[in-house]
């Protein structure tokens, strides 16, 4: 397995930023801070870590994307934003991939790098939900990876946005699952990260009573 690090950046923890998120429970803020040890357990661990985040420098960079959300040409290498957040910020010997479009894969040399190192699941943390987080897990998937969402290490701009994709996400591309399990497995790291996952997950509920996992 793989700890993938999506756009965990200033823009989304900086209060003054037009992308802030700071939803108590359900925003950035507090996702990163609940992926924080996740992260330092990981790399404690050996599992590599894989970070990503935006950067546009051509007028035509990012295409039709940023066409459609003009702001995010704001997003330049000199920009403070557009770095990632210090909280959870990459060590030595952890990965960097720049990318110009919502998914980690599109564009992006990760899934080469991933099955480089016979890695075939992907935790996935970072934001947003609606966002990045649901089109790398659709894109992993269709990579042929499975790809686990520890729930409380995601983040968006409203609680209702941030279930709801949660709900669909686990519905049809990838597992959502409760921080603590992922913890336990990358804790006793040495057995079938997969498969352990997996298990315990079928107990997990998440977005409304009626689904699980």
């Amino acid at each position: 397995a793989a700890v993938i690090v999506v756009d965990f950046t200033k823009a989304y923890t900086t209060p003054a930023s037009h992308w802030f998120c700071g939803g108590k429970g359900f925003g950035v803020v507090d996702a990163i801070a609940e992926s924080k040890p996740l992260i330092e357990l990981a790399r404690s661990k050996g599992v590599p870590i894989f970070y990503t985040k935006v950067c546009f420098e051509h007028p035509t960079d990012g295409g039709i994307f940023t066409q459609k959300i003009p702001l995010l040409r704001t997003w330049t290498k000199d920009n403070p934003l557009a770095e990632i957040d210090d909280n959870v910020a990459p060590h030595a010997g952890d990965s960097v991939l720049v990318k110009q479009y919502p998914s980690a894969f599109f564009g992006t040399n990760l899934a080469c790098n991933l099955r480089a190192i016979n890695v075939d699941t992907c935790i996935i943390i970072g934001c947003s939900t609606s966002g990045c987080i649901r089109a790398s897990v659709l894109d992993g998937m269709q990579h042929g990876f499975r790809c686990i969402v520890p729930r409380e290490c995601v983040g968006d701009r409203t609680q209702s946005i941030h279930e709801s994709n949660l709900f669909d996400m686990n519905a049809k591309n990838g597992d959502i699952v409760d921080k603590a399990i992922v913890m336990q497995v990358l804790a006793s790291c040495g057995s079938d990260i997969q498969q352990t996952i997996e298990q315990p997950a079928k107990q997990t509920r998440v977005g409304s009573p009626q689904t699980t996992l």
